[in-house]
């Protein structure tokens, strides 16, 4: 039978074929190409099973020409991103890597760095942010989020003293800051008006609860809606007890919000109010950011919108804003955004230099940078939900010296972490518990909260920046924290915690960790129970109150919680503005 030529060729053509492939390796060339096609036929398993394995530890984000790469975050419920594309969004959370020291001098206008290297992302894996700020000439990197350690570096050896001198000289004014910030506190206990009257400003819904209403898209792998449940306290936990939520870090802004519009102190003319609280979700509006390629200008639009609304207000204008009040619910650097795409500009703006702020953490040099605490889990309703917590506390039984609930920093060559949790597992008879955050231990806020109520000490090293929420967890269950550098805590919070740190804290420096001078443990070992029951009671019945902020309607004869203190102090610091006008 006849055969059409063209099949005729095929065949012949496929015996050609394969007699060359039989031929391949008699020349290099062959041999290679061989190796391709060999290669070439096999990957698709092993590509579908290296795809598998990827996303079994990782969740993968797109956004425009940007593709995230996401593992763990304790912060945002256990998720780090690193990012590939032609832009880089910023989606770093809170993000201050380095303690950083800022020298003001005023006849300069350039940062220094002494040692450059990116910062990790919220909880573990960063991206770069900025310098945080324009008033300095010297930015010095006492190393919390450690990075590579220089051996050269004249500050780190100790040569260079005029350099010293300089750190000294910065840690000084800001001690000055935090005594300025202290002749505001109040001697009221209780909310005394006296026609110091607070207003509330009906913002545009754009700039609070349109943020709230964006919940669900805030970051890809987590609804946020369940946390701005019960006016932004969270779901409750029923396991801890009445007046436990699951409350995020980044809820004060609207927490805050709720307790001022039952003040009552407020007013609703503005002839009669001598304290004015702009309500703007700004950490929020940050947030909604992190995970979405859009330029700067973008992520600057409702900052200066809302410039523009205060400068049409007459209020604002008398007094250039001296008498207004913002709470932001991030640090002070995600708000000072200098290059890059990390952040706002908000408090960069020259119209924001006057107001107060208040902030979960301050920048130390700026004088209208107050520290509040992070909202915790805990949210009393009335005087006996704290009485009940201060009894549960005293009465703990305390099974453990130490603990830390965290993650190591593998990727920062300086951090303590790792030591400060080397220490903890090679303790002998439990004495030290380590809760690793990065395999999801800290998700649960039961767990937390017991741990840190059945032990002594907390260790509380700095993180992503020199503050963490964790301090605040472990003083309202009775832990004594254990603090590494001063930032964390001695000059953040002037109306919160006292002047004198040895009352409620061990203070160990970060420097003889790193130089593995002290162990840490054994020296805990070393106090007395006398000592640190002492400390406890004071925690318990001098601090703990004014820790937490109650509910919307909570209700306070005894005590002042974090809210009440906050306000009568900022009533005290409007009155005395005003005489000095």
């Amino acid at each position: 039978m006849a055969v059409p030529l063209c099949k005729r060729n095929s065949k012949q053509l496929k015996k050609q074929a394969q007699k060359r492939e039989s031929c391949f390796c008699f020349s290099p060339c062959f041999c290679f190409i061989a190796l391709f096609k060999l290669l070439y036929r096999l990957p698709a398993a092993f590509f579908l099973l290296f795809l598998i394995y990827l996303w079994s530890s990782s969740t993968t984000i797109m956004s425009g020409n940007i593709v995230h790469v996401c593992v763990s975050s304790r912060k945002l419920n256990n998720h780090y991103c690193l990012s590939a594309g032609s832009t880089r969004p910023s989606f770093d959370l809170p993000n201050l890597g380095n303690a950083t020291l800022y020298l003001h001098t005023p006849d300069r206008s350039s940062n220094l760095p002494l040692s450059v290297s990116p910062p990790l992302h919220q909880n573990n894996s960063r991206i770069s942010p900025p310098p945080p700020t324009v008033h300095s000439e010297i930015v010095i990197r006492e190393t919390i989020r450690e990075d590579a350690h220089d051996e050269s570096d004249p500050v780190r050896n100790g040569a260079n003293t005029e350099r010293e001198e300089e750190i000294a000289i910065a840690k000084k004014e800001v001690e000055g800051q935090l005594r300025l910030h202290r002749s505001w506190i109040s001697n009221n206990k209780h909310e005394v008006c006296e026609g110091r009257g607070v207003y509330v400003y009906d913002l545009p819904s754009k700039f609070n609860k349109d943020l709230l209403g964006q919940c669900r898209d805030m970051v890809p792998w987590i609804d946020f809606c369940k946390y701005f449940k019960n006016e932004a306290l969270g779901e409750p936990i029923p396991k801890l007890g009445d007046g436990w939520y699951q409350t995020h870090q980044y809820s004060l802004e609207p927490i805050f919000h709720q307790r001022v519009l039952k003040h009552p102190c407020r007013v609703y003319n503005e002839n009669e109010a001598k304290l004015f609280y702009v309500p703007f979700y700004g950490g929020l509006d940050i947030l909604r950011w992190h995970f979405k390629n859009v330029s700067n200008d973008v992520k600057d639009t409702l900052s200066l919108e809302l410039i523009t609304w205060l400068e049409r207000q007459s209020s604002w204008a008398k007094n250039s804003g001296k008498d207004h009040l913002l709470v932001l619910g991030k640090i002070s650097w995600d708000f000072r955004r200098k290059d890059g795409s990390w952040g706002t500009r908000l408090l960069e703006i020259d119209q924001m230099k006057n107001p107060i702020k208040l902030l979960i953490e301050r920048q130390p040099w700026q004088p209208n940078d107050i520290g509040i605490p992070h909202p915790t889990f805990f949210h009393p309703h009335s005087d006996n939900d704290i009485m009940a917590l201060q009894w549960k506390i005293i009465s703990s039984y305390r099974k453990k010296l130490v603990c830390f609930a965290g993650a190591a920093r593998p990727g920062a060559a300086e951090s303590i972490r790792s030591i400060l949790i080397n220490q903890c597992n090679s303790t002998q008879n439990g004495k030290c518990h380590f809760l690793d955050c990065s395999k999801g231990g800290c998700d649960q806020p039961e767990l937390v909260i017991d741990l840190f109520m059945e032990s002594e000490f907390c260790f509380q090293p700095p993180g992503d920046s020199p503050t963490r929420k964790s301090l605040f967890d472990s003083l309202i269950s009775g832990c004594i924290p254990v603090i590494f550098d001063p930032f964390t805590a001695y000059y953040q919070y002037p109306w919160h915690l006292p002047e004198d740190h040895g009352k409620y804290s061990v203070f160990v420096d970060q420097k003889d960790v790193r130089g593995m001078k002290v162990n840490v443990v054994e020296r805990l070992m070393k106090i007395s129970k006398e000592k640190r029951d002492d400390m406890r009671r004071y925690i318990v019945y001098e601090l703990l109150p004014g820790l937490v902020y109650g509910g919307s309607n909570a209700k306070f004869d005894k005590f002042q919680d974090a809210f009440s203190i906050t306000m009568s102090n900022l009533m005290e610091r409007v009155n005395k503005l005003e005489l000095a006008l």
